[in-house]
């Protein structure tokens, strides 16, 4: 009624009759409906106005989902993100001993390590100096890396980099990864890019996603094939 003209609003933000909404109300309309109103032009504008809005709010949505091939990678990058942190949890809830077996089992996996029974003798064994295990870089065994795996639940810091750091050079080792199912602060990551030893550093995010593309701790539920129109099956002949 506001848009129609029979209302105003006052500076005090009230709404107030105004003289064509009395002359209105003399009339002794049965009702005041949508019907009604449209005898007046503010309220066909009203109306109008309200139109174009739904529309542009269909069409802002339109551009949000997208395409289907679209909505379906965002799905899946959802229930990814789902299944990592599922993951993560777990993992914090499970044995030690678990744990190690999981990162051995990634990084044999991922091609370190030679045959996962070498793997599985050098985790675990070492124990000295912030070490906890030792693994072929490449099935020749041409260079090692040292590993750190530990379940942390607080950020790790640059203390723990730096300790890490000083046992890799206790034993004259170049390389090394260090593996939380935390995280890492930002003096952690900026000490591991500086220092000369390489150091790579996983957190559970990251853990939790490199076990998902290797098939570790999960398991397929369904599997989706998108196909389109094979235009040289048509032009070929």
């Amino acid at each position: 009624m506001k848009k129609a003209g029979l209302l105003r609003t006052t500076r005090r933000g009230f709404f107030q009759i105004t003289e064509r909404g009395l002359a209105v109300l003399k009339q002794k309309p049965p009702k005041i409906d949508t019907k009604f109103l449209d005898q007046f032009q503010e309220f066909r504008d009203f109306k109008a106005l309200r139109r174009q809005a739904a529309a542009n709010d269909e069409g802002a949505e339109e551009d949000r989902v997208g395409t289907p091939e679209e909505a379906l990678e965002r799905a899946y990058q959802n229930l990814r993100n789902n299944l990592a942190a599922d993951l993560l949890a777990q993992i914090k809830q499970s044995p030690p001993t678990l744990f190690e077996r999981l990162v051995v089992e990634l990084l044999v996996k991922m091609g370190y390590g030679g045959s996962r029974q070498d793997a599985g003798r050098a985790i675990g064994k070492s124990g000295d100096e912030g070490i906890d295990g030792i693994i072929k870089e490449d099935r020749l065994g041409l260079d090692i890396i040292y590993i750190q795996a530990k379940r942390w639940e607080n950020t790790v810091g640059r203390p723990e980099i730096q300790k890490f750091a000083g046992a890799l050079q206790g034993q004259r080792a170049r390389k090394g990864i260090l593996i939380t199912t935390s995280d890492f602060s930002r003096d952690a990551l900026e000490y591991a890019s500086r220092i000369e030893s390489k150091i790579v550093l996983i957190d559970g995010e990251q853990l939790a996603q490199l076990l998902i593309d290797h098939n570790i701790g999960v398991t397929p539920v369904a599997n989706y094939e998108i196909k389109r129109v094979d235009l040289d099956y048509f032009t070929g002949q």
